[in-house]
This record gives structure tokens, sequence and C-alpha cells, in this order.
């Protein structure tokens, strides 16, 4: 017969890897290698926007080849005149969904940015692509993103929960992340950090909110935001951001200006760029090249 083990010595056996893990602590500051390296970490990068104007379908909509005509014409101006990356956005799809199961976006929106990004990434493969399906449809823009070849998305409520004019938003970074893994694993993921336009339900303080995103959302890269479209952003939010993002790269998200590029550049890796690229400096105008060279020399 054989002999049995009592149960003091199989717990002593299995003790050593009952308890290995408190040998490597989880620190949710630190987070070796990125999930997803957007970017090269040689230079501070600037990207561009496109907003895409109201399509067929939406409130203020008139037609396709209006909105892809202005959305291509944007694209080649930023294209030619020297930015590391462009994002495209609905942006003229107002007033926005939430973008969750009981208020989803509607189809032909996530359509066309996946029509867009596609073109964007087959006529400049040099540039990274990025999708902000708005107001928070992280699925949407990863599925238009995995169709089209885009490197990355934008989301706006990642981790936390905000008050916004499409009403409550929560995070969902769970299910963001799995899908992303369903996909392939290789899309980026931005995320703002007390984004634009909102009033946060949780976290305020910026470092603590930028580690929770990067520790436990696992972001890819941060947005620091000024309160709305074309704000500039608070230069002790950006610092206080940038010392809990841990090895994260943080861009400003809102408000970069020539005025004020080199004070703020000085404190991120880069920026999202659309207002203070348009004629004029008005962000429903046509991009302007000469706007757009003149802002990327600082970036080079």
């Amino acid at each position: 017969m054989s002999q049995r083990i009592s149960w003091k010595k199989q717990v002593k056996q299995l003790k050593p890897k009952l308890f290995a893990h408190r040998l490597t602590p989880f620190r949710t500051n630190t987070r070796e290698p990125l999930v997803i390296q957007i970017f090269e970490p040689t230079k501070k990068r600037i990207i561009g926007v496109i907003h895409v104007p109201a399509l067929p379908g939406d409130a203020l909509g008139t037609t396709r080849k209006a909105a892809f005509d202005a959305a291509l014409r944007d694209l080649d101006a930023l294209a030619d005149s020297g930015v590391d990356g462009i994002i495209i956005e609905n942006f003229g799809s107002v007033p926005f969904h939430k973008g969750t199961p009981s208020d989803p976006t509607p189809p032909h929106q996530i359509s066309a940015l996946a029509v867009l990004a596609n073109i964007a990434k087959e006529g400049f493969p040099e540039l990274k692509i990025g999708i902000n399906c708005l107001r928070n449809d992280a699925k949407s823009a990863l599925g238009a993103a995995s169709a089209s070849g885009a490197d990355f998305i934008r989301v706006n409520v990642h981790a936390s929960s905000f008050v916004t004019d499409q009403g409550i938003i929560e995070s969902d970074a769970a299910n963001t992340l799995t899908y992303r893994k369903l996909l392939g694993g290789n899309i980026g993921i931005m995320a703002d950090i007390l984004v634009k336009h909102s009033v946060p339900l949780g976290e305020t303080d910026p470092a603590r909110a930028a580690e929770e995103c990067v520790g436990r959302g696992l972001a890819d890269a941060l947005i620091v935001s000024g309160h709305g479209t074309g704000a500039p952003v608070s230069l002790d939010v950006l610092r206080a951001a940038k010392s809990g993002a841990a090895s994260a790269p943080v861009l400003i998200g809102s408000g970069l200006t020539l005025e004020n590029a080199a004070e703020l550049l000085a404190e991120c890796d880069g920026a999202i760029v659309g207002t203070a690229l348009k004629v004029d400096g008005i962000t429903r105008n046509p991009v302007d090249p000469a706007r757009v060279k003149a802002l990327a020399a600082f970036f080079r």
C-alpha cells in the first residue's frame, strides 16, 4: 500500500509555491516595457488631427463627398507639412453618442473612420495613424484600427468615471484590453486623464490619475488636456501627470500653440494638435500648411 502524506506535510511542500508571488510584488507605478510602443522614444512627436465633418445620418450631416473631401484635404495638408502622426476623429458628428451598448456609435461613423484611416495608412505608411471614436467608443475604434491598419487609438475615458455632456461615462479598460488582445494586441492605446469637456467623479490628482491609468489601466501613453477643445493645459497639471506616468509617454491633448510650445514641450513627450493647425486657429476651418510647418519646427 502507498503511504499517505499528512495534510501538514502537504502544506509544507506547497508553501514555497503558494507564496512565491511575494518575492516579486506588483507595483502600479512601474511597468516595463510598455505594452505597445507607439513611437520610438528618441524625440518629441507632433500628431495632427483630422476633424471629420458631419456625415450623412448625423444631426448636421450633408453629403459623404463633402465630408470626405474636407477630411482628405486636411490629410494631405498635414502629411505634407511635417507631422509624425495623424489621428482621425468623428468630431463633426455632434451630439455624440456615448459609445456604450445602451448608446452605441452609429455604424456609419465607425465605417467612415476605418475608411479614412486606411486611406491615410496606405497613402502615408511612414506616419503613425490613430483613431478616436467619440465620445468614448474604444471597442469600435479598435475594430476600425484593426481593419484599416491604423497604429493606435485614443480613449477619452479609460480609467475612472466622468460626467460629460453625454451623461456619466465609466471606464471599460478590461474589455478594451481583452478585445485588443483578441485582435492581435498590436494597436497602441493613448488614454486621456482628466479628459476635456468633463468633470471627474473619481481621482482628481493628476499624478495619481496618471499612475492608475498606466499601472492598472495598462495605457501605452497618456494625454493631458485643458478644459475644452483648443484650451491650453496647465503646466502644473502636465508636470504632475508626467511624475505619475512612470515610463509611459505623456502628450498634450489640447491648446498647444506657437506661443506656448517651447514652455510646454519641455515638460512632455509630444502633442496632439488640432485647432492651432487650422486657418486662423479656428477648429472647424481647414488645416493651414504654413501653421503646421511652423509648429512642427519645434519638434525637430
